[in-house]
């Protein structure tokens, strides 16, 4: 099976190469630059992958590029100015598209805009395929079911999707696309009741579904720059100005921040209200980020570095009776968690199939399925009653 890999020339391009290569599939490197795209295949163990050469502005090559691969994962940011002719290209070529996106901006204008274009096509389209998008958006369809009554699609009246990695390491694409975010960020949705359009929803969402208890003992999952996963019964707090989440090593101090799940859970949830926070100190981070800053930032981010890090997704979901869920998501290395994300999910694609359109990650997979796949990876996750 063969898989493109668009931006195969950049870092985040890379590790996916070598994920690619990994699982036995046939990666195909599609970019503007061969030289880069060569040195890519090189550094991922991939010297004798195909390497296809298409500009942006070359529709009609770039789709040749895609046409003969059952699903394209598009990895060049900042994906609010590059990345809209890349899934129309997927489209041309009647290809499956995924990609790592987390700029809630061009995440929602590919969700919003490309549906009937996929449909036709016969192709579903998934974006935010990345360390935050994927399991933010997966872990909060579970917690909403939880505290939601049966039935195909969860009805709550808030959903809060938390990212509370403290700072680490970044490369200079995520800089990049750090800076997109901040620029047009709207961290807030606030969607009627039941005005949803229902396309947003549709009937093969996900089948009905047990979410077991998955009890980690949590010193065997987090490190210790990264709060526990058991936050207090109190939760969030939210006084109006910064909001806090209390951990059991004590409250995390949070602000608004447009993540994927902003516009990613409302496809799959009827929610009144969805909240979506980074950690204070990230946010006052991004915050500070000039163009002098992403051009310091290094390209390739320390391995070492890399392998010690962790990330932790929360999702906390309010039911229209009061109820609560929590629910997190935890591991490590955040870039080579992303290119395990996207290409199991372009397998899937590929393999399983999903229905054809633009779909959220818990519109396209089975949550729960989905996260123990990645539990192989040394990812845990767990759903509790809040």
């Amino acid at each position: 099976m063969r898989i493109a890999v668009h931006g195969a020339g950049g870092f985040t391009g890379r590790l996916t190469v070598a994920e690619v290569r990994r699982r036995g599939f046939t990666p195909v490197l599609v970019g503007r630059n061969e030289e880069r795209l060569r040195r890519s295949a090189a550094a991922a163990g991939a010297w004798d992958a195909e390497v296809r050469v298409a500009g942006l502005a070359e529709g009609e090559a770039l789709a040749a590029a895609f046409a003969d691969c059952a699903a394209v994962i598009n990895c060049a940011g900042p994906f609010t100015v590059l990345g809209e002719p890349v899934v129309r290209a997927a489209l041309a070529a009647r290809t499956h598209y995924l990609d790592t996106a987390g700029e809630e901006g061009f995440i929602r204008e590919v969700l919003d805009g490309f549906h009937e274009e996929a449909v036709r096509a016969g192709v579903a389209v998934v974006p935010a395929m990345t360390d935050d998008g994927a399991p933010g958006d997966l872990i909060a369809r579970l917690v909403a079911e939880r505290v939601s009554a049966a039935g195909p699609v969860p009805e709550v009246a808030e959903i809060l999707v938390a990212d509370l990695r403290g700072r680490g390491v970044a490369s200079r694409g995520t800089a990049r696309s750090m800076v997109a975010v901040s620029e047009r960020a709207a961290s807030e949705r606030v969607v009627p009741e039941r005005v949803v359009p229902e396309r947003v929803v549709p009937e093969r969402v996900v089948p009905e579904r047990v979410v077991p208890e998955r009890v980690v003992p949590e010193r065997e999952v987090l490190g210790k720059d990264v709060p526990g996963p058991e936050v207090s019964r109190r939760g969030v707090v939210d006084g109006g100005g910064p909001s806090v989440v209390d951990t059991e090593e004590g409250p995390v101090d949070v602000e608004a921040f447009a993540l994927p799940g902003a516009v990613t859970v409302p496809r799959h949830v009827r929610v009144r209200r969805v909240r979506t926070v980074i950690r204070a100190e990230v946010a006052a981070l991004f915050a500070a980020l000039t163009p002098d800053v992403v051009d310091s930032v290094p390209e390739i981010p320390d391995e070492a570095a890399r392998a010690a890090s962790r990330w932790l997704m929360l999702a906390e979901a309010t039911g229209t009776g009061g109820g609560r869920a929590r629910g997190w998501v935890t591991g490590s290395d955040a870039y080579g968690m992303t290119a395990v994300i996207a290409v199991e999910g372009a397998r899937r694609l590929a393999e399983d199939g999903a229905p054809a359109g633009t779909l959220a990650p818990a519109q396209a997979f089975d949550p729960a399925g989905f996260l123990d796949h990645l539990t192989t990876h040394g990812v845990t996750w767990q759903v509790t009653p809040a």
